[in-house]
């Protein structure tokens, strides 16, 4: 799991959980949030890592992410003809 003082950039929940670290020890780690499911790496530049420097039309609250249409599932891959 992530620091806690780690939020998620979009929508500023606290739980976030470590995907994966770099190959290189403390190079970056691969970060998600439990609640929106963003995903970023640490090593990205802070318009994508940090709340406070996020795009506000980008940011999302609990109500968006309820309001939000589901995602529609991948069709199934078409037959080689």
């Amino acid at each position: 799991m992530a620091p806690q003082e780690t939020v998620c950039p979009r929508c500023a929940h606290e739980t976030v959980d470590k995907l994966y670290s770099s190959p290189v020890p403390g190079v970056w780690d691969v970060l998600q949030c439990q609640q929106c499911l963003y995903t970023w790496r640490t090593s990205e530049p802070a318009r994508r890592t940090s709340r406070d420097a996020y795009p506000d039309r980008f940011k999302m609250t609990l109500e968006d992410i309820k309001a939000a249409r589901e995602v529609p599932a991948i069709p199934p891959l078409r037959s080689a003809s």
